[in-house]
């Protein structure tokens, strides 16, 4: 089975164009005979880099500018904002894991999630998972995910979770997804380097998973002249913002394909799904060497709503 890790740029920003590229992108790795495709952490509409790079209280007007901005090209799921990838999905027969920021429009209308959905190969939605904990600067534009997304999804090519980004660093929320008899490992991102590929390949000996890591490949010339204070956040021209290192890393650790450092494209590689567990024969963190009589974990699964509304019994004329 041949999976497709994207490592190029959306169109910053701009959720209808980055929509019309993945949808590209998609029959691409179709043509290539992938069944299987990642997009990386936020792809839809584009990673809020600039919260790195401005003060929190000189630059809070920018950063409230480039809020609004990043707030109108977020993925509205109760609207179908992913309709045009299921489609692409259906058509190819493809799974596709899609790093994307939603947009609340069910309560608020207003705050957004790092999210990623599971899209199985009929174009459903198996899976939506909101990153549980933002990191350093995020939290000046992302909400805090709950428990429901940390599932592992049936698809067409195996079992399949993700975790985003920083999400991988926290032993608790890897076990829940080992738990589930978990063989494709996603871990969409915005980290790159060494440390970072140390952990995947940590986490496919740890999981005895096959796993799948990309960060957005980006270079300052990819961002829209039109980006309000383009110039004085990216001042050079060019800067290689992220330089992706998309890996797959197979069960029990090495290297299968990548990293793909400061390249576009897409990374594409056969895996075996089945030797994931195969491989849990030497160390099966859930099973043999789980110790359920000294350690238990409960993840509480149940959503978190704002409000919760009784049935409305008023009579309609």
């Amino acid at each position: 089975m041949k999976v497709s890790l994207v490592q190029e740029p959306p169109v910053y920003l701009d959720l209808e164009r980055s929509i019309e590229r993945a949808v590209a992108l998609m029959a691409q790795a179709a043509g290539e005979g992938c069944e299987m495709i990642v997009f990386p952490e936020v792809w839809f509409p584009g990673y809020p880099t600039f919260v790195w790079r401005l003060l929190p209280g000189r630059g809070m007007g920018v950063t409230d500018e480039l809020f609004r901005l990043s707030q109108a090209n977020s993925v509205d799921l109760s609207r179908d904002g992913l309709r045009p990838i299921r489609e692409a999905a259906r058509e190819h027969g493809m799974v596709a894991v899609v790093g994307h920021q939603e947009i609340d429009g069910r309560f608020s209308g207003s705050t957004l999630f790092n999210s990623c959905a599971i899209i199985d190969a009929d174009g459903e939605i198996l899976n939506n998972h909101r990153k549980l904990m933002p990191t350093n600067p995020e939290r000046m534009v992302w909400g805090t995910g709950d428990g429901q997304g940390l599932r592992v999804v049936e698809t067409a090519v195996g079992r399949v979770g993700t975790l985003i980004c920083w999400e991988n660093y926290m032993p608790l929320a890897r076990f829940a997804l080992y738990a589930q008899n978990i063989d494709i490992y996603v871990a969409p991102t915005w980290d790159s380097g060494p440390t970072w590929l140390a952990t995947m390949q940590h986490i496919a000996r740890e999981g005895g998973v096959w796993v799948l890591g990309c960060a957005t490949a980006i270079e300052a010339s990819d961002i829209p002249d039109t980006l309000p204070h383009r110039d004085a956040i990216f001042p050079d021209p060019m800067e290689w913002i992220n330089p992706g290192d998309a890996v797959v890393y197979q069960p029990f650790g090495g290297v299968a394909a990548g990293p793909m450092h400061a390249e576009k494209g897409l990374l594409s590689v056969d895996i075996d799904v089945a030797t994931a567990k195969a491989s849990r024969r030497k160390f099966d963190v859930a099973g043999h060497y789980a110790r359920p009589d000294i350690f238990s974990l409960s993840v509480n699964r149940a959503p978190q709503p704002p409000a919760t509304f009784s049935p409305d019994t008023t009579a309609r004329a």
